[in-house]
Order: C-alpha cells, then structure tokens, then sequence
C-alpha cells in the first residue's frame, strides 16, 4: 500500500542504476536493504516516505482522517498505524482507497528525492524499497527488480514472531501479498533470505558487484 514510483527510469542526467527491491511481508525485505546501505547503496524506503506523507498537518493526513474516521488517530494527534493496517488488510477496497489518497504524494516525495541524486551527481547504486512494487506495476520503472524471498515455514514463523499475531491473521496479510515465488519469476537478482545472516550477507555483496557492473554496462547521457 506504499508504492507509487510512477518514474521514468533512464532519465537524462542521471549516473546511478535504479532498481527495485521488494519481497513479501517477513522475508527480511528490510535487512537485506540494511546490508546494502552498508555497501554504500542509497536506499528510498516506500514505507518512510509513506509515513512522511501522512504526518499531522500533511493534506494526505486529513484526508485520510476523513475517509477513515478518528478511530485511526492517536491521542498525540498521529495516525495509529497499525489500527489503519488491520482495516486496509483486511479489506481490498479499503486498502485501493488509501493507496488513493496516499500514492500521489509519495510519488512527489520520491520524485524529489531522485533529483536531488541526480543533482548531487551520485554514481552507484540507488534501490527503491516497497512492498507492493509489483502488485501495483512500478517494478516496471525500475532498471533492475530485486526480490527478498525466503521459504513458507521462515515466513510464517517470523511473522508470528514480528507481529504476535493469530494464525488466521498471519495468513490473511500473507495472502493479501502476491507469493513471494511468483515475485521472484519476476526478479533480475533473487536473494534467498531462509538460512542465517552470513549467508544472506554472501548473497547481497554477490547481488550489489552485479549491479554495479550492470552500471558500468549502462550509457549515460
């Protein structure tokens, strides 16, 4: 629900590899995109941008507000998060309707922050973490799709572990997600994510010297 890219990939100016990264929800998506800030990647995160947009005071936070109720407001004045999560999981409609509100003004904010990359005239790797990059069609902008997978049992298991949460809800945010197999059909680079952190560290430096010579393979206006 926090995907909204809609850039074009090439655009003149621009020295940097755009790629996507995206996984299903417990695959270790946001560890992975830690190990590859370390290698000195740039990470746009879709889930930070998605709260920047919905700040007190923000035009998406009032409208979503209005469309969702007080119900999803804390008592400091900030969306509750997570009572927002279990309304729009639960119900397709309801999470299309927020995307609604909310995908514009993260297209702005990462928009933005391309510019300024480009502005700066950064040379590497710049990956664009969301979680639902192929369910709405912006894996299509990226120059590279990276997919965080990990076996069914890990993924249940760590869910369960995250979140605390029933088997019956595990299983409606994993089948609110399209599989993470099918996902990785789509990928360029796959990073299997099920063994220990050693290997998965083994696996992203492999994964970051391919795209960087996919750069290096890429001509820049």
């Amino acid at each position: 629900m926090t995907d909204a890219s809609g850039s074009p990939a090439n655009a003149p100016g621009r020295r940097f590899l755009l790629v996507g990264l995206t996984g299903g929800i417990a695959t270790g998506k946001s560890t992975v995109s830690a190990m590859f800030r370390a290698l000195g990647a740039e990470i746009i995160d879709a889930d930070v941008l998605a709260r920047e947009v919905v700040e007190p005071g923000e035009p998406a936070y009032r409208e979503v507000v209005a469309e969702f109720g007080p119900g999803v407001v804390q008592a400091d004045g900030a969306l509750d998060r997570k009572k927002l999560g279990a309304i729009v999981f639960a119900d397709a409609a309801r999470r299309k309707r927020l995307e609604q509100i909310t995908h514009p003004a993260i297209r702005t904010r990462f928009v933005a922050r391309l510019a300024d990359l480009t502005a700066r005239g950064f040379a590497g790797i710049v990956f664009f973490d969301a979680p639902v990059m192929i369910e709405s069609g912006n894996y299509k902008n990226m120059e590279r799709l990276v997919v965080v997978a990990t076996d069914d049992g890990t993924q249940r298991t760590r869910l369960r572990e995250r979140d605390g949460i029933p088997a019956d809800e595990i299983e409606r945010k994993i089948g609110s997600q399209m599989p993470v197999a099918e996902k990785a059909k789509l990928a360029d680079y796959v990073v299997e994510n099920s063994g220990d952190r050693a290997a998965t560290e083994a696996q992203v430096a492999r994964v970051y010297a391919a795209l960087l010579d996919d750069l290096r393979a890429v001509t820049r206006p």
